[in-house]
């Protein structure tokens, strides 16, 4: 009596586990869904067109190369898909990110005809329109290091050439991979490490007129940063003072060559089988004897399994809580993150007439954002001994509060020794109480 009972007790557990690993999802670097070329409705041919594509997609075994294109549909339903992870990733890697990317885009772009997605390992983009062979620079992301070069000068000619010399490398590739990584050294102490890549379906020409746009963008990303990446939908690089990349995959020679296969379409359906009626009648009663020997065995060994996971879930459970806690940390600091010529533009260069009073901590302007929101800026007086880290540990404490009678923190700009604080802007006169305290 055990064994049912036993049974009865695991199942839903079962279910459960498979269920949370399901929608255990990483998040993107950043996505984009496009709302100017239409949408889908749940039950149209596009819907069933996207869904076989990414069907596809995530079974498909044979991206040896780390780049995928597919087609599903004809005419106004077609969807167009192109599937690219970093050159340096292996296979079974590529395919769990693509996999990933699948479940989420849709989950973020529910009925939109097109959109694309970033993780670090992989990009996943599609859409209504044709895509393949076509460079496309928007839309795009940056990313950038918080710790400044400390030669700038130099660090940017090295930097410059570097950029050249990958750019050259990268689209000289072939259909399989466009990817080039590489180093170079600013000092006999510091190194710069980069990378670039295009999709394998762009032109030589074409690659390299993207990254090279890429790399127009550097100063307006990452001027005088240590670390910087500008990612595109055709293109991308990125660049550190130390090695992100796998330098062994990286370099590792690409298997031989053979003519580049045209996109696939699920429109074409597999030839008629042959008439082999008896021999299928054989097999089949082969089959079901074999069913009924495996199937149980294999139900068992589920149940051990799942029983072993529950038991040792709770060792594991608080040391995932951790690093899950410290990747969300880190998100939350960069999501809070002001520039500082954005801050500067919105107080008019901290003028006078934008001040709003002086506090115990330093002086608090008013600024009007790019997108019109009013703010309230504190420029926090110098001489502090609080570190970068401690500074903004505080400020994501202090955001993460939430109570009517306090006002909100949007954010905070860290820039050399200069350390704001963004509030929202209360009318009213009433800021000062929040803001200044009693030394207002």
């Amino acid at each position: 009596m055990e064994s049912p009972r036993l049974l009865f007790f695991l199942y839903p557990i079962l279910i459960l586990h498979l269920l949370a690993v399901t929608n255990a999802q990483p998040r993107f670097l950043s996505y984009w869904c496009s709302n100017g070329v239409g949408n889908y409705t749940t039950n149209s041919t596009y819907k069933a067109n996207l869904n076989t594509l990414l069907t596809s997609l995530s079974s498909n075994n044979e991206i040896d190369y780390g780049f995928y294109n597919f087609s599903a549909g004809q005419n106004s339903d077609k969807v167009n898909a192109i599937a690219l992870c970093r050159g340096d990733v292996m296979p079974t890697a590529c395919r769990s990110c693509i996999n990933d990317s699948r479940i989420q885009l849709t989950q973020l772009c529910p009925n939109q005809k097109e959109a694309i997605g970033w993780y670090d390992n992989c990009m996943l983009r599609y859409s209504n329109d044709s895509i393949f062979g076509t460079e496309q620079s928007s839309p795009y992301l940056y990313m950038r290091n918080s710790k400044n070069a400390s030669n700038v000068e130099d660090f940017n000619q090295v930097l410059g050439n570097l950029m050249a010399s990958l750019r050259s490398k990268a689209a000289s590739g072939d259909w399989r991979r466009k990817f080039a990584t590489g180093e170079a050294n600013v000092t006999s102490f510091q190194s710069i490490y980069g990378l670039m890549q295009c999709t394998p379906d762009l032109s030589e020409l074409s690659c390299s007129n993207c990254l090279e746009g890429a790399t127009n963008e550097i100063p307006t990303c990452c001027d005088s940063r240590k670390g910087g990446r500008v990612v595109k939908p055709s293109c991308n690089l990125r660049y550190e003072t130390y090695r992100f990349y796998d330098f062994t995959a990286a370099n590792a020679p690409p298997p031989p060559a053979t003519p580049p296969p045209s996109p696939p379409s699920a429109d074409f359906a597999p030839p008629p089988l042959a008439n082999t009626t008896s021999t299928q009648e054989t097999r089949s009663n082969s089959s079901r004897t074999i069913i009924l020997i495996i199937v149980p065995s294999v139900i068992i060994l589920i149940i051990i399994l799942v029983g072993f996971i529950c038991f040792f879930s709770r060792k594991r459970s608080s040391m995932e809580k951790l690093e899950t806690h410290d990747e969300d940390e880190i998100t939350n600091v960069e999501s809070l993150h002001f520039d500082f010529d954005t801050i500067r533009v919105a107080t008019n260069n901290f003028s006078d007439s934008n001040k709003l009073g002086q506090g115990g901590f330093g002086p608090v302007y008013k600024g009007k954002l790019s997108n019109g929101q009013n703010v309230a800026v504190k420029r926090l007086s110098s001489g502090s001994a609080q570190g970068e880290l401690e500074f903004k540990n505080e400020v994501v404490l202090v955001a993460k509060l939430q109570h009517r009678n306090l006002v909100r923190l949007l954010g905070f700009c860290l820039d050399g020794a200069e350390r704001l604080l963004i509030y929202e802007f209360v009318p009213n006169t009433s800021l000062d109480h929040f803001i200044f305290g009693n030394n207002s």
